[in-house]
Formats: structure tokens, sequence, C-alpha cells
């Protein structure tokens, strides 16, 4: 169990100043914007049928007993030796007529619900990286003490609106329950939803219960009214292994959300052209899919993607790319086109928090956002390629976040906005600071950036002549100083840490 962080008055931190740092108040962020077509219908339309050719002759591999059970029950061509499963595009079909279009995410705070689904878009904290980095500690391994400062962060930048599963692993605690002390860390440290861990069985079903714990509902209320989602990653190329399909089948058998997530990097998992590998993408999700309406018609379930390509020089991952932005698009075309919500990530390959991982990261958020995205995922502090979780990176895409948010607030033209009087009363050659219009609007007329620097060179140089990583680094450590842990019953808290003492001991020395 981990203590919170103590509160401190910024008066006590030298040139950081006693004024909060200025971020958007918590909202619905909805996108009001056609989403962009970079494909055409005829063009989704051959994707479609190329996918259905793939599960209709060439299966996916399916590593679980019990998943095969409900493929051959379900009269899919399962052959037992290789554990392929062929599906015809008509049992395809019949699944999605159960899928739903939209869905709420409750945690134990109401008012943080999630809606995934038409136009909503939400932001997520990165996952799952084995590192962490900071300007002032340099790279080091992932450990309960970072996790639970990155948690803070994300609950007080309201920008971000989930957690994602494991920001960092905690690698000094055992790997078969450490899911118990993150899951403890997001329910206790925040009141926001987060993302379980779906590797087997039992990592899903804790974070199930936990979160029902939290909340005072049995699993069989929270099955109707689900609180916690996860990503199921595709061993692409077309391969489900067995603890990603019990993780999978276990949220779903508990009514909670899915987001089934192909990982089709071009030249690597998947054709090395970009319409292969949506065809390859769309296949396995659609796959994913299927299974989980065969465990529970109606289960919350989203169309994950995750196209991008390699270097073709080094092999090495690339995110950010030309390529990567336009699948972010043309898979939102994909998920519409099933009625699905729609998960999808911004990423970076750059090693640092620099110049490189913010327009990458900016390319792909553009993609996600230009392809209506209901979920954001690795939103904030995604670095090194995903292997590392960086603090200033996080503040740096919580302003990119920002931007984005107000970039989706609707134009307003109405009689104040058109500001007629206003350009009839200054006189030709004058100007509108002392303009009443202006003076009555100028405090919130515009986006007010916590990170940007807007002075001129000499006060910048008098200031400490600090860069935008510079500044990250004060400012998220600003913020751990403004952090405010949300409260909690401590009856809840109690029978949290009851159901965590008795999991770890039935776990023991073996898999949960």
């Amino acid at each position: 169990m981990t203590e919170p962080r103590r509160r401190r008055g910024a008066e006590r931190t030298s040139n950081r100043g006693a004024t909060a740092i200025p971020q958007l108040p918590l909202r619905r962020v909805v996108n009001p914007y056609p989403p962009m077509a970079v494909l055409s219908a005829d063009q989704i339309e051959a994707i479609h049928q190329a996918s259905m050719h793939i599960l209709e002759n060439f299966g996916i591999e399916v590593m679980s007993q019990r998943a095969l059970s409900l493929f051959e029950r379900a009269g899919a061509k399962v052959d037992r030796g290789s554990m392929n499963v062929r599906l015809d595009r008509g049992m395809v079909d019949e699944a999605l007529k159960t899928t739903r279009a939209s869905y709420t995410l409750t945690p134990r705070n109401p008012a943080r619900a999630i809606h995934l689904g038409g136009n909503t878009i939400n932001f997520t904290l990165v996952a799952g990286p084995p590192n962490v980095h900071d300007m002032e500690r340099g790279r080091r391994a992932g450990n309960l003490g970072d996790y639970s400062d990155l948690v803070r962060l994300a609950q007080h930048f309201n920008c971000i609106h989930m957690l994602g599963n494991q920001v960092c692993a905690p690698i000094e605690l055992p790997a078969n329950s450490r899911h118990l002390d993150t899951y403890f860390a997001n329910l206790t440290l925040t009141d926001k939803c987060f993302h379980v861990s779906a590797i087997g069985r039992g990592r899903a079903l804790d974070g199930i219960e936990m979160m029902a714990i939290s909340r005072g509902l049995t699993l069989e209320q929270m099955s109707e009214d689900p609180g916690v989602t996860t990503i199921i990653s595709v061993n692409s190329p077309r391969r489900f292994d067995e603890m990603m399909a019990e993780g999978l089948m276990t949220m779903a058998e508990y009514g909670q959300s899915v987001a089934v997530t192909p990982f089709t990097l071009m030249g690597a998992m998947s054709p090395v052209t970009l319409a292969g590998a949506l065809a390859q993408q769309n296949a396995e999700a659609l796959f994913g899919i299927v299974l989980t309406q065969l465990v529970r018609p109606g289960a919350p379930v989203m169309y994950g993607a995750f196209t991008s390509n390699v270097d073709m020089k080094s092999g090495a991952p690339a995110f950010g790319t030309p390529e990567n932005t336009k699948a972010n698009i043309a898979s939102g075309q994909l998920a519409r086109c099933y009625k699905l919500p729609y998960r999808t990530t911004p990423g970076s390959a750059s090693n640092a928090a620099d110049a490189q991982g913010a327009y990458e990261t900016l390319m792909a958020l553009w993609g996600a956002v230009l392809g209506h995205g209901n979920l954001v995922y690795h939103a904030a502090g995604w670095q090194e390629g995903g292997l590392t979780a960086s603090f200033e990176k996080l503040i740096i895409d919580v302003e990119m976040i920002q931007h984005m948010m107000e970039f989706l607030r609707p134009i307003v033209v109405d009689e104040g906005e058109l500001a007629v009087e206003a350009l009839g009363a200054v006189p030709t050659g004058g100007h509108f600071f002392g303009e009443p219009h202006t003076l009555e609007r100028y405090a919130t007329a515009f986006y007010q950036p916590m990170l940007s620097n807007w002075q001129n060179y000499e006060a910048w140089q008098e200031a400490g002549a600090l860069d935008t990583t510079a500044r990250a680094t004060r400012l998220w450590q600003k913020a751990l100083e403004e952090y405010v842990q949300p409260a909690m019953d401590p009856a809840v808290r109690e029978a949290l840490e009851a159901y965590i003492a008795r999991r770890k001991e039935a776990i023991g020395q073996g898999e949960p």
C-alpha cells in the first residue's frame, strides 16, 4: 500500500510561484466536426471483403481450449490440432448485431463517467512501459513510487480522462500480484476509470471486483453498469494467445469493456502496404469482437487499431509517421462502418521529450482526432516507442491535448461575437486593447497555455532561458504539490485492503 504524498505549499518551492497551473476544466470532450475520410466507400468495401477472405480461408490461431469450444459450438470451422479457427461472414454479421454503438464506464466518482462512442473523445495516460524517466533522476526501472506519482498527475490534470493499464511496471513487486497494488493505487489516488490487466482470467477479475468494491456494487450490478475496460492485444499476425483470450472472455463474461487491438506494424507483423495492414487489422479486430459476443451478447466492445510501420533499415518500430496518421483516420472509418466505438493511439519513437517526440505524437494525435477516435490510448507520457513513461513528456502531451480540446470547441457566431459595435467604436488605425468589448472578455478570450513561453528573448533569458523540457520538469513537480487526493470512505479502503490480502495469500507463488 502506498501512502498519499503530502501536499506542500507552492511558496516553499523556489522559482515556481504560488499561482496554480492553468488548465481546462473537467468536461466531456465532443468532436463537432465531420470525420475525415481517406478511404472511399469502394475502398472500405474492398478492405472488408479482404478481411472476410482472411477469416474464411486463412483463419486465426486461438491458443485457448475454452475459446475453441465457444467457436466450435457457434459453428466456426475449428482445427483442434493447429488451433486454427475460420469464421464465415455470416457469423461476423450476427455478432455485430448485438454490439453497442456507444456505452458508458462509471468509476467510483460518477462525475468522472466516461462515454465511449459517437462524437465523444477521451484521453488516457500511457500504459505498460517497463521504464520511467525524468530529467532530474534519469531513466530507471518502473517502480511503485513513480507509478503512484504518475497516477497523481493523471488525477490532477482534467484532460486525462482515464488511466491505462499500469502507467509503468513496478518491477520491485512480484509479477504475479503487482496488479493488486496498482489497482489499489488507481482506486485510492484517483477517482477515475482505469484499464485492468487482461493477462489471464485472474488479473481481469481482480480489477472488476476491486472496482465493484469501490462503488459498493455486486459483480452482477457491475455487469449491467460497467466500470473498467481493457486492451486485448492480438499477437499479429493472426494469433490470440491463451492469456489474452482468457482475459477477453472474462471481461465479456462480466459485462466489462474490451478494446480488441491488433498490433500491425507494417513490414514486420503485417504486409508492408497500408491496405494490406488494414485488411489484416480489420480481420483480427473483428475476430476478437465476435468472441466477446459469443461469451455475452451485448458485451461492450471497442474496435481497436494500432497500425504503424517499422524503419525498414533497422526493423525498429516507428510511430507518428504519415502512414501511422493515415491509418488512424482510416481505422476510424472502419469502426464507424461496423457501428463500434473506436480506440486509437498517438505515439512517438523518440528517446527523449524533445521536438521529435512532440511532432511525431502530434501527427498521430491529429489522425486520432480527424478519425473521430473515442478512446485515445497512451495519450500522455509515451516515450521511447512505449518502453518508457516520461514525466516531462506527460506534461508536453497534456499541453497538446488541451490545445486539441480547445480546437474542438465550435466557433460561436452571434451578435456579441461578431463585435460589429466594437469595430465601429474603434477609429481607423486605432487598437482594441481598451475597448469595452475586449475588457469584458480578455481574461477568457484565448486558451491560456501552461507550458508555452511567450516572453521576448531578453525576458526569457533573465528568467533562466528554460526550454520546453526544462519548464515541463518544473510543471510536473508543481502539479504533484497541487495534487489533492480524492476522498474515500474508510470502510471502502479497508474492504479493498482486505480483498488484496486475501488474494495475495490465495495467489501465493502461482499465477492469479
